[in-house]
Order: structure tokens, then sequence, then C-alpha cells
């Protein structure tokens, strides 16, 4: 490891890859490698980050993933050139609001496979994020200051304990993937619909009973939603226990029957009454019994 640090800094390295080490405790030699951008510390057991690693001012990628992590290292909200940020698959129970805060060039942030019961409201400051990632997690809510994030082109919060969605949801019109399979929800935001972008949404495994008005409209290509609680729209048989007929239908079910015969008098005599012929043209004949009728109704 040591000598990975020691080729990267007479190399001047804008990369270092310490991924699957085994190592507890980053160097602080690390941090005199100013000129990083790409730091990969992932599939480790690191538990902490040396207050050193500040000096990093250009780093805009850091890979923290499967490792030892049970809060976001407060150093991080002084690497103000960071944009992608992988902390997936620690023991991270919170979101700290003063490093999201300092997080303000971030595109990517996966914290997937985590503890986080909640996002700060603190988030709004990462105003150009484009890919939020929490799968995996124990969100019980999302602020709606999510809402700010109107560069968000992707969000993945499966497998959560959301119950709802914020409304201000609508604002974030980049978004083009939307991931909330496996929650508690029992509803959409009404303004989903502003979502003119939005091409894949997936909401299996939730309370669902029905979608929001319009959302027929929404220019989807994929939609997952197995394993929710929607209406079933089956049909249903319609029984009429008496027929109430008034004297003008009466009277045009006669003279329909009668017409079908060509040798009665009523058949001969129709084309005499042109207006009664006009008004008859409008009739039909049951599918199920064949007798005519002129209007019929449904009752249940």
């Amino acid at each position: 490891m040591t000598e990975s640090v020691v080729r990267a800094l007479y190399g001047r390295a804008t990369s270092l890859n310490l991924s699957s080490r085994k190592i507890k405790v980053v160097p602080e030699s690390v941090s005199r490698l100013t000129n990083l951008s790409v730091l990969l510390l992932n599939n480790n057991s690191i538990s902490a980050l040396p207050a050193e690693l500040l000096c990093l001012q250009h780093l805009a990628e850091l890979n923290l993933g499967n490792n030892a992590l049970k809060e976001v290292p407060a150093v991080l909200g002084h690497l103000e050139s960071l944009k992608k940020l992988y902390l997936f698959s620690n023991q991270i129970t919170a979101v700290p609001p003063d490093v999201i805060d300092g997080l303000r060039n971030l595109v990517v942030l996966n914290l997937n496979h985590n503890q986080i019961q909640r996002l700060p409201p603190e988030i709004k400051s990462l105003s150009r994020l484009r890919h939020l990632s929490v799968l995996d997690n124990k969100l019980e809510e999302v602020p709606a200051e999510l809402g700010h994030l109107t560069e968000l082109t992707e969000i993945n919060f499966t497998s959560n304990n959301l119950s709802c969605l914020p409304q201000q949801l609508y604002q974030c019109t980049e978004l083009t993937k939307l991931h909330v399979a496996r929650n508690k929800l029992t509803s959409l935001p009404e303004g989903i619909r502003t979502l003119e972008k939005l091409q894949v949404l997936d909401v299996a495994g939730n309370n669902l009973s029905m979608f929001p008005v319009e959302f027929h409209l929404l220019p989807l290509k994929e939609l997952y939603y197995e394993g929710n609680r929607f209406v079933r729209c089956e049909p249903m048989s319609s029984v009429q226990d008496a027929e109430v007929l008034t004297l003008k239908e009466l009277v045009a079910r006669f003279v329909l029957r009668e017409d079908r015969n060509r040798s009665s008098l009523v058949h001969q005599m129709l084309p005499h009454y042109p207006v009664l012929t006009a008004l008859l043209a409008s009739g039909s004949c049951c599918a199920l019994c064949l007798e005519p009728f002129l209007t019929t109704w449904l009752e249940t």
C-alpha cells in the first residue's frame, strides 16, 4: 500500500486505487497527493478518515463503499470539488447537515445499503446533484427540500420505509428514472404529471390503490407496479328484475315484430307513415332473445 502511495506521489498521479487492500486506516501520506482527482478506497475496513484529507482540494471522485463507516466523515464537507461520492455498504445511520452543506458540486451521491432513517433538509444545497441513490436503508421520510434539486435525473429510494413522497417532487422536471419499489407508499404525488421526461417508474411492492389524475399522460417507457392493491376492474352481470316499459316502447316493439311478417297489415301500411318509419329505424335487436326494441337501459 505504501509503495502505491509513494509511486503516486513521485508520479504526481491524479488517481489512486487502494481498493480491496484490507486497509483499516488511511495513510496520512495520501493527503500529500494534492493533484488527486480520483481516490478509490472501497472494499476495505475503514472506520474513519484523517482530517488531513482536506488537502485534496482537486478530488472529484471518492469511493468509500463497503467499509466500516458508522457516520459520514466530517472531512468530506471540506472537499468542495467532489462530484461523485460513494458510501454504499457501510453502517451509516445519519447524514450530517454540515457535511452535506459543503458538497455543493456533487453530481452523484450513493448511500445504498446503510441504516439511514432521514435525509436532512440541507440536501437542498446539492443543487447540481443528478443521481441520488439511497437504496436499502431505513428511510421513513424524504424532506420537501428535495424539490430544490432541479437537475436530478435519477432517484432510487427502493427498499425503505417510505409511506409518502413529498409533493415538491414535481419540481424535479429533469427526472427520467424514479425507483421507489418495496416501500409503504399509499399514494403518489398528484404533481407527478409535470415530470414530462420521466421514462422509468418502479412502484412495485407498495400499498398503492390508484394512480394520480392524468398519470396516463406521462411519457413512460417502463412501468413496474406489481404487488400493489390496485382496484381490479372486472365485468359484473346486470340483472333487471322487473322491466317497466313506456307505452311508446310497447307499441314500437309490437310494430317492429309485425314488420318482420311481410304479409301482415302493419308491414304493408308502414310505408305510408314516413315519420313512424324514421323513428323505428333506430330500433335494434336483442343479442340474447333476438326480440326487437326501440330503446333500452340497464339498471344495476
